[in-house]
């Protein structure tokens, strides 16, 4: 397997990590920042090995999440802390899900608690392919570009409890089960809004539509943890009529998980139509 790398981008900002699959763009702002970034770059090079090592854990859906007496979920049998991460983002949702509709999100959060392991880091964000997790010290925000239609903009600020942004759609880097082009998320971490989005859009669907192509999803991945289940490959264009009944049943969703503190706000995009959930602030819980 090839070496991690790691580099400066030219605005002397940035720094881009990558190896195999995982390409991450990193930003913090405050003293210490290049300590920070030595210490993302050192704990990036192990992650893709530590995650290969449990694949199969990873690719099993878990059960609905099983508390601790003091509240708190369980860590799951992982050994390492991204695959935990993971694990504990996916085992809130009671819908089919494993651990691996996490990963982008994870892999973002597990870099930026490197990044904010030193206070005086006032803003931090840690992109993975669309995948955001987002540090924000008290009296900062950030604002977000929403891939909605129109395009919108999210100005989050720390009081809001909101520590990822995760988008997912059948066309995008994984697998869906529908119809969703985009489904932006924000939640408390990245590995979370990671997590809500996939299942979000999974919901944007119609089921009997005879136009929509699917696939088992190991024909199109062999090793997929979605298994022979069907997955979008084609979505033709839809009526209005059918678009409002598919959004609004990713909406259904979408408000549900709102209303259980899971998500602070969703965007849900097909063909030109937008859906949102009002936004809501997020309490602050232990870290995952």
């Amino acid at each position: 397997m090839q070496r991690a790398h790691a580099a400066m981008l030219p605005d002397g900002r940035r720094l881009h990590l990558q190896h195999g699959p995982i390409d991450l763009i990193v930003e913090a702002n405050g003293p210490g920042r290049d300590a920070a970034y030595t210490r993302a770059t050192f704990r990036f090079g192990s992650i893709l090995d530590e995650l290969v090592a449990e694949l199969p854990a990873l690719r099993s859906p878990l059960a609905a999440q099983t508390p601790h007496r003091n509240g708190l979920p369980r860590p799951g049998p992982f050994a390492g802390t991204t695959a935990r991460r993971m694990g504990n983002a996916v085992r809130p949702f009671a819908d089919f899900i494993t651990p691996m509709a996490a990963v982008a999100g994870a892999v973002a959060d597990e870099i930026l608690a490197e990044i904010t392991a030193d206070p005086a880091i006032r803003t931090a964000y840690v992109n993975n392919g669309g995948d955001v997790a987002l540090h924000l010290a008290p009296g900062e925000s950030f604002t977000a570009a929403v891939a909605a239609s129109p395009p919108a903009r999210a100005t989050i600020t720390r009081e809001m409890g909101v520590g990822g942004m995760g988008t997912s759609g059948w066309g995008g880097r994984t697998h869906s089960f529908a119809t969703a082009g985009s489904v932006p998320v924000l939640a408390r971490s990245a590995a979370a809004a990671d997590a809500a989005a996939t299942l979000i859009a999974n919901a944007v669907d119609l089921p009997d539509h005879p136009g929509i192509r699917r696939v088992p999803a190991c024909d199109l991945s062999p090793d997929s943890d979605l298994g022979d289940r069907p997955v979008t490959t084609a979505v033709p264009v839809l009526t209005g009529a059918q678009r409002r009944r598919a959004l609004n049943a990713g909406l259904f969703r979408a408000q549900s998980y709102r209303g259980r503190g899971l998500i602070a706000a969703a965007w849900l995009v097909l063909q030109g139509e937008t859906r949102a959930t009002p936004h809501r602030a997020l309490p602050e819980t232990a870290d995952a």
